[in-house]
């Protein structure tokens, strides 16, 4: 009976060790965006983890729950149809002119200071489309910018370590 107990204290330990590891792996931003004010529809915005070279490695967060307008977001449509990735957890309502919205996203550690950066991407039924909105270099000083200003529908972005 003693040895079950051992080698089950054992197991307790190596398990709590993985799962130390895997919260130290990646890190959790609260992040704001700030709209412009402008008339129309609510402006569908994606945020994606894109590589040194422009390719877009993960879907961040999604705001526009209507999959119908998603080609609107055109590189990140094309993406979005060749991986199909899982997004119902990470989407939610579109953004209008002068509103904010917070959202919550893990970015995993090991990106940090490697060439990546976060692309917001914005579009507007029937107004114009915004590739790279807001670009964020992912990096220790681009984390820790104050704020990220927008070329088209977003005024800007801020991101905090939570």
């Amino acid at each position: 009976m003693k040895v079950f107990f051992k080698i089950l204290s054992v197991l307790v330990l190596v398990f709590s060790l993985f799962g130390i590891k895997a919260n130290a792996q990646s890190s959790k931003y609260k992040c704001m965006v700030q709209m412009n004010s402008y008339t129309g529809e609510g402006a569908y915005i994606v945020v994606s983890l894109v590589d040194s070279k422009g390719n877009y490695e993960k879907t961040l967060y999604v705001m526009g729950p209507d999959k119908k307008w998603y080609n609107s977001l055109k590189e990140w449509y094309k993406y979005f149809q060749k991986k199909a990735p899982k997004i119902d957890a990470i989407t939610g309502a579109s953004v209008t002119g002068g509103d904010r919205s917070v959202k919550t996203f893990e970015i995993e550690d090991s990106k940090i200071n490697a060439g990546y950066k976060l692309r917001f991407e914005s579009a507007v039924e029937d107004q114009d489309y915004h590739m790279d909105d807001v670009e964020i270099a992912l990096t220790t000083e681009g984390l820790s910018a104050a704020k990220a200003d927008g070329k088209g529908y977003i005024k800007y972005v801020r991101l905090n370590k939570i």
